[in-house]
């Protein structure tokens, strides 16, 4: 398996990293920039945007030597924030032992784009604390057929290098939770997000356009993908991860543009999935594009009554719109699952439904367990080609 295996272990290379960045810490003198003493206002009402946070970043990034930004207990009232860069220095923490709390009305944010968003940044951790983005207005709004806005991302991260988050918890977004963008060397660990399973569009962590993403023993219970992984994402790594509710793990959408940047070495293990509506999916649109995915590793996952443990789904069209006919050009290959056991909620458990112009190729399931009422399931393969090692249940696909 080692062709999969492109980075060393990443819990290794979190603690370098952070070892790293500790020893800069030390090396200089710190200044911390407390957000109350700013300006700031814990009471969940009074706007603290512009007097505090955008004040406090301000400072920090103009400090040529590192610098804190310390966010104590309590709710604090944002409105939208771009934290930009480049920064003097390349080591600005931003500790939160409170809650930031986005407008309730969600026409503030609904056309913004995104409600906390960094950019051009190097060298930046967030530690603790909660970022509530009170959704639930827009998602009743969407549920009702009425024009709503498309709603904000909570927090994303574009054009950016070396990023940590650790133990934050998103709480009820109205649209993505976390998006990567852009970015290299990316480490997410102790992660939390929580939405209503019914909740539209509130993908847990969104990564694109980026490299060495690792994201580690994280909690992602929302509406949609619990992680999904656009076109242009390169040596990620997820491990220990608890989804559901939620739509499960999904490299794709991919294939959506003629020309598009493909998706690679992607290592998926130590997952469990609970209820939720897929497990492990690769999803292409079915109209022509060049791009691919290739070298992915599922690896000890375990489903309790998820409705498609297995899936890849190259005819996704949805509303029938734009790619009616036509066939996905998206080339999927090198996909290996591998000891993937539990329960399916439907009787087909394993479905590859692949290009017929592009056929999928060396796909390889390694022991693999799934049943379904307690019977061995069912597994459906369209255009698909590999091999099965070891006990394989359901058998007879590949």
């Amino acid at each position: 398996m080692a062709k999969y295996h492109m980075r060393s272990c990443p819990l290794l290379l979190s603690l370098l990293s952070i070892l790293f960045y500790s020893s800069i810490v030390l090396a200089a003198p710190v200044t911390t920039y407390n957000v109350v003493s700013l300006g700031a206002k814990a009471d969940g009402k009074t706007d603290s945007t512009q007097a505090a946070f955008i004040s406090a970043w301000t400072k920090a990034c103009a400090s040529v030597n590192p610098a804190v930004i310390y966010v104590p207990a309590g709710r604090f009232d944002l409105g939208k924030v771009v934290f930009n860069g480049p920064c003097k220095n390349s080591a600005i923490g931003i500790r939160i032992d409170g809650t930031l709390v986005a407008p309730s009305d969600y026409s503030v944010l609904g056309n913004e784009g995104n409600w906390l968003l960094f950019e051009h940044v190097d060298g930046v951790t967030i530690s603790g604390g909660i970022l509530d983005g009170q959704g639930t207005g827009l998602w009743d709004c969407k549920s009702s057929g009425k024009s709503c806005p498309s709603g904000a991302t909570t927090l994303e991260f574009s054009n950016s290098k070396n990023i940590v988050l650790s133990r934050l918890t998103s709480l009820n977004s109205q649209m993505f939770h976390i998006v990567v963008n852009g970015c290299q060397n990316v480490k997410m660990q102790g992660v939390e997000v929580t939405a209503s399973g019914d909740s539209p569009n509130t993908d847990g962590i969104h990564v694109q356009l980026s490299s060495d993403v690792t994201i580690l023993s994280s909690k992602i219970r929302t509406g949609d993908d619990c992680i999904s992984i656009g076109p242009g994402a390169t040596n990620l790594w997820i491990e220990n991860v608890a989804c559901g509710p939620g739509h499960g793990i999904s490299i794709g959408s991919l294939g959506k543009d003629l020309q598009e940047v493909g998706v690679q070495n992607v290592t998926v293990k130590t997952v469990t999935f609970t209820g939720t509506q897929n497990g492990l999916r690769i999803k292409t649109w079915g109209r022509p594009s060049n791009g691919f995915a290739r070298n992915i590793l599922f690896q000890h996952a375990i489903m309790v009554d998820v409705q498609n443990p297995i899936l890849i789904d190259q005819n996704y069209c949805p509303d029938n719109k734009g790619c009616p006919g036509q066939v996905s050009g998206v080339k999927i290959s090198d996909v290996t699952y591998q000891d993937i056991h539990g329960t399916s909620a439907t009787e087909v458990a394993v479905k590859f439904d692949c290009s017929s112009k592009n056929p999928c190729s060396r796909i390889s399931l390694e022991d693999v367990k799934l049943t379904y009422k307690n019977q061995a399931a069912q597994a459906s393969c369209t255009h698909a080609a590999g091999t099965s090692s070891g006990a394989v249940q359901p058998s007879g696909c590949l």
